[in-house]
């Protein structure tokens, strides 16, 4: 194992790489030994929420001074190597940098003659000292029942114990040396509910007063505890063994918000019971502070627990904090004999606990008599436990990700989640409790460069002196002061998660927050977590509904139109006061939440006015009742007759988002054909599939609209043909007449794969409309069907004069051709990415194939609820792996941007449905050409810049 010199950190040997966060792109000193200031601590919103990038603070914050990072982005990685050597750092905003280091700093753990063992021992004891008085007040907190009181010394010995426990399993098993594990908080609600049921359950009907019984509940507190950590640690065994920590990412950031802020208000409670020495169980218990005496002894406790957040939080001296903690128990101590008191005096008035006969470590044993387990009682625990699996492993996970975030460097999250639970389940067996990394005071660990086991060590082996110890802690530390502890953590969390959080989360959001910690408090930590994720989900259901957008864009299709009839698309189809051709891209999920919303929408922007009967449809298909239900045709009651449902409504319209009436929608026009472009929309039910795109189908289909859309996925696909409301159409052009397929699907919406695709078969179709017959079969012949040549493409692309078009076509007949023409039989390649880029092509028959790397269709299975569905499509262009392709046809130029760039191909081209005739034409040839006929190279030019701005003007990629 690798370590650090202890006295390295501030040498210039180290070089400290600070990456600037996401938004910030200023310069990086990497000549500075030390890093820039860090902000105060992690946390689990500086971050993604995504367990494997995130960071969080589950732990105790008493060391969250020396915890302290950067925000989230911000990355420190620190290299060293021998003498002279050249280190090659690499970081997602930087490149490679060669640093040069003058010494060795990196040395075998244990192998240093300069390592003192002093500075472990140092180290230790602090992590001891801020250890020690939170495990007393986690002991206060999950044995909080009054019928526990009477063992409390022996039960904190007992958590104490399990840290030891735990401590020894994260320095054997986990990856990180230095790592620090004990009692953690956040399964501490969990455990304190287990035990006030178990508590609850056993006194009915029984003495509180009888020592049996207090007996009975305490063997059966201790075994049941223990076995359902050994449980806890099985599972996330499992978890860590398969590779499941991502699943526990499924809890929603809020909910866990909500629920660390509910443990920082229950350490508030349990440090101010603890100061009166009276149990704070549920709201109308603050009101023991009525009472003089008891808000006398509380005054300190919550005074020093400000004073302990005002030091974590304010003071930059890392000393401070430890210092502080020792402080103020001397304090009280040095105030008690110089006013006089007595030890005695103070115990009387509550400031100390009571005199009570000290634990031998032996006793621990006799605390559990296996005769007197309630074995029945652990079903009542089993919901409980599920949420301290979720709420423990989500947190252990957390944790590590904020480790590994603060060093810089990678941990395997599923490895240290089996050293968690390794550690629980030992500590379960042994009659302990809950525990993980301690993320603070392992972080504070590692940046004292003391990065050795023998930190867990002597931590551990402190945590056996205070167990074997005959002193009784309790009967000597003021009261006061441990409850300062667990207010101090209430203070932070509280502070954390109920007013910091404000600015990193959308109001939505933070009202989940606000609901599942009043929940937890009122309805218990189950049902609270669980109203907490109902709540989640209600409000991503209507954020998303609110995320789904429509918006027209500007698209025109790839296809190499001659002049005169770009003229006449520009002209008609896509004239922007009254254009024939109109483009909307819908992003987002259009569901049950916003099928209404996404229509009227689309009404809008296409200039549609539904009619009376048409809003009655709508109703009705987005009704969750069937069309023909028994509903419908039962009698109703005058309140429920039609005509009222009609008043009803004509009532309401004014605020229903489709119907409302808008000057924007009177000035516009119908277009011909309203494409939709769906290659963003991420999700379609079956209630958008009627209530949606069904009714704009017939809307559409009664206005003479023909409804196109593009790039929908295989679910999205399967989902429209289900419902009767779309329909493939392998059509690169109008059959002989123009218009009978039109006609046959006039009232369904046209699918195609590609938006490219689809805006030329509007406006191949629109063309064909406008002209004779003759005419149309010149304007838009089928590109299947069709053969021609290299110089009438460019003839008919650019419109060439008659001088120019000759030249061309007497410099092909003398045999003196530029290019070179191939055959490709269909799904042939014809470039791949990383190939030479020599020359542009042009399709002369047939079609080509554009794979899009980052498209892709999805499955062609379909699981529904019958069981497994084939999806069929006609068009050729979606292949067995899922790839989608752009489909050119005949005319079409591709290739010529990685031509003129002269980079290698960007993109894969494979040959169409049917075979494809195409011509290169190199740079070998184009070369020639400029030497014997430099009016034609310029032809060629003219060609490449005319195609590069069409598709620039199409505002789709240019191949």
């Amino acid at each position: 194992m690798l370590h650090h010199h202890p006295k390295a950190v501030n040498s210039s040997d180290h070089y400290l790489i600070r990456m600037p966060p996401p938004n910030s792109y200023g310069s990086v000193d990497e000549h500075s030994p030390k890093p820039h200031p860090i902000p105060r601590h992690s946390s689990l919103l500086d971050s993604p929420s995504s367990p494997q990038t995130s960071a969080s603070q589950f732990a105790s914050p008493l060391l969250r001074r020396f915890s302290e990072r950067s925000p989230a982005g911000d990355t420190y990685m620190k290299t060293s190597q021998s003498h002279d050597s050249t280190v090659l750092i690499q970081t997602p905003l930087l490149v490679e940098k060669e640093v040069k280091q003058s010494k060795p700093t990196v040395e075998v753990e244990g192998g240093s003659s300069n390592e003192s063992f002093v500075y472990y021992i140092v180290y230790a004891l602090v992590n001891s000292i801020m250890c020690v008085p939170c495990l007393y007040g986690y002991a206060s907190v999950i044995f909080s029942h009054s019928i526990y009181q009477s063992h409390i010394n022996a039960l904190s010995k007992l958590v104490i114990l399990s840290s030891v426990i735990h401590q020894f399993c994260f320095t054997i098993f986990s990856s990180l040396p230095f790592s620090i594990g004990q009692v953690q908080d956040a399964g501490l609600i969990f455990l304190s509910a287990m035990s006030h049921k178990i508590a609850t359950s056993m006194l009915e009907g029984n003495d509180a007063n009888d020592e049996e019984v207090v007996s009975e509940i305490v063997s059966t507190t201790i075994v049941l505890l223990g076995l359902a950590t050994a449980c806890l640690g099985a599972v996330l065994v499992v978890m860590g063994k398969f590779r499941l920590a991502d699943a526990v990412a499924y809890l929603p950031l809020p909910v866990v918000g909500g629920y660390l802020a509910f443990i920082g208000y229950f350490c508030l409670e349990a440090g101010v019971a603890l100061c009166i020495s009276h149990p704070i169980m549920k709201p109308s218990d603050w009101g023991h502070l009525f009472d003089k005496r008891s808000l006398l002894l509380a005054i300190p406790g919550i005074i020093a627990g400000i004073f302990l957040t005002l030091v974590s939080r304010k003071c930059t001296n890392e000393a401070i904090l430890p210092i502080s903690m020792v402080a103020i128990p001397l304090a009280f101590y040095g105030l008690m004999f110089f006013c006089g008191y007595t030890i005695e005096g103070v115990r009387e008035g509550g400031w100390v606990g009571v005199s009570s006969p000290s634990v031998p470590a032996s006793d621990l044993l006799r605390l559990v008599d296996f005769h007197k387990v309630r074995w029945d009682l652990s079903k009542e625990l089993i919901s409980t436990w599920a949420g301290m699996v979720f709420v423990v492993s989500f947190s252990s996970c957390l944790d590590v990700a904020a480790i590994s975030m603060d060093m810089g460097e990678a941990l395997d999250t599923n490895n240290e989640l089996m050293t968690v639970g390794i550690s629980n389940f030992v500590s379960g067996l042994a009659g302990g409790f809950t525990g993980s990394y301690i993320f603070s005071q392992t972080i504070f660990t590692y940046r004292t460069n003391c990065r050795s086991r023998w930190i867990g060590i002597i931590v551990a082996f402190t945590f056996i002196l205070v167990v074997i110890s005959p002193v009784n802690f309790l009967e000597v530390t003021p009261l006061f002061f441990l409850g300062s502890t667990l207010i101090f953590i209430g203070f932070d969390l509280l502070f954390e998660w109920i007013v910091e959080v404000r600015h990193k989360l959308l109001l939505s959001e933070y009202l989940v927050l606000l609901a599942t910690f009043v929940a937890v408090q009122f309805l218990g930590i189950n049902a609270g977590i669980g109203l907490g994720i109902i709540t989640a989900i209600v409000d991503f259901v209507l954020t998303t509904a609110n995320v789904s957008t429509i918006a027209r864009v500007s698209r025109r299709s790839l296809a190499m139109w001659r002049p005169q009839e770009r003229g006449v698309l520009e002209a008609t189809a896509y004239n922007p006061d009254r254009a024939q051709i109109l483009t909307l891209e819908v992003r987002g999920a259009i569901f049950f939440g916003s099928s209404m919303k996404a229509l009227g929408n689309i009404l809008e922007e296409a200039g549609i006015n539904a009619s009376m009967e048409e809003r009655k449809e709508i109703v009705m298909l987005n009704s969750p009742l069937p069309h023909h239900s028994r509903v419908n045709n039962v009698g109703h009651s005058p309140s429920l007759s039609p005509s009222n449902f009609r008043e009803r409504r004509e009532q309401r319209k004014e605020d229903s988002e489709l119907f409302r009436t808008r000057k924007l929608v009177a000035q516009r026009v119908p277009p011909r054909f309203l494409v939709l472009d769906l290659s963003s929309v991420t999700n379609v039910d079956a209630s958008a599939a009627r209530g949606c795109f069904l009714q704009l189908a017939k809307m559409c289909a009664n206005r003479s609209v023909v409804v196109c859309a593009a790039g929908a996925n295989s679910h999205i696909t399967w989902l429209l043909k289900t419902h009767d409301t779309a329909h493939d159409f392998d059509m690169h052009g109008p059959d002989e007449d123009g218009h009978s397929q039109v006609d046959q699907l006039k009232d369904k919406i046209i699918l195609f794969n590609d938006l490219n695709e689809a805006l030329y078969f509007c406006e191949a179709t629109l063309l064909a409309e406008t002209a004779s017959k003759k005419r149309r079969k010149d304007l838009a012949p089928e590109p299947g069907n069709l053969t021609i040549s290299l110089s009438s493409a460019f003839t008919n692309f650019l419109g060439l004069e008659e001088q120019s078009a000759a030249a061309l076509v007497e410099y092909e007949s003398h045999g003196k051709s530029f290019h070179t023409e191939t055959v490709y039989t269909s799904g042939q390649t014809i470039f791949s990415p990383g190939t030479n880029a020599d020359g542009f092509y042009v399709v002369l028959s047939g079609t080509v194939c554009v794979l899009l790397a980052d498209r892709f269709a999805g499955s062609q299975t379909i699981l529904s609820g019958a069981g497994m569905q084939q999806l069929q499509r006609p068009n050729m262009n979606v292949f067995q792996d899922g790839s989608i392709s752009r489909v050119l046809s005949v005319g079409s130029v591709f290739g010529f941007v990685d031509y003129i760039l002269q980079r290698p191909r960007s993109f894969h081209v494979v040959a169409g449905a049917k075979n494809a005739l195409v011509a290169k034409v190199s740079r070998a040839g184009l070369n020639e050409l400029k030497k014997e006929t430099p009016e034609l190279e310029r032809i060629v030019d003219k060609v490449l810049l005319l195609c590069s701005v069409i598709e620039l003007a199409a505002g789709q990629n240019s191949w």
